[in-house]
């Protein structure tokens, strides 16, 4: 499976542990940026990953901000894009299971390394469960569709 994965600069550090993590498990992974710890713009980095999810060049997704919060909200204005924040595994699995989420978002300053790895291989390993849930995505979807 490929994967995007992006940050801002109070991400930068735990975005190249991720990599390094994913890539330790077998998972392709293109970097979509930032690259050092220097102050940059978030949506640059939230939109980068979205467009690459929503184009199909990478399967799904992985961000990090200091929260998670302002880097996913850019991914979610890319038609296509469920990014989904979370701080604690569950909410991972349940955002793929139940809202066929296809980019995770946690934050740097919230959450410590093991917890984003748990967040991450939650994610990851969980399947969109569709059923009843496929009619409410479709209803997301609509929303998007009509602007």
């Amino acid at each position: 499976m490929k994967l995007a994965i992006g940050s801002d600069h109070a991400g930068y550090e735990m975005k190249e542990e991720i990599k390094k993590y994913l890539e330790e498990k077998g998972y392709e992974v293109k970097d979509y940026g930032t690259n050092s710890t220097e102050s940059c713009d978030y949506p640059e980095f939230g939109e980068k990953v979205g467009r690459a999810v929503a184009s199909g060049e990478c399967e799904e997704g992985v961000l990090v901000c200091g929260t998670g919060i302002g880097i996913s909200l850019a991914a979610n204005k890319v038609k296509g894009i469920r990014a989904a924040v979370c701080s604690e595994p569950v909410s991972a699995r349940l955002a793929k299971q139940h809202n066929n989420a296809n980019i995770i978002a946690f934050g740097a300053r919230i959450v410590g390394m093991e917890e984003a790895k748990g967040i991450v291989d939650a994610f990851l390993s969980a399947e969109f469960l569709g059923g009843r849930h496929e009619k409410r995505v479709n209803m997301i979807s609509d929303i998007e569709n009509r602007g």
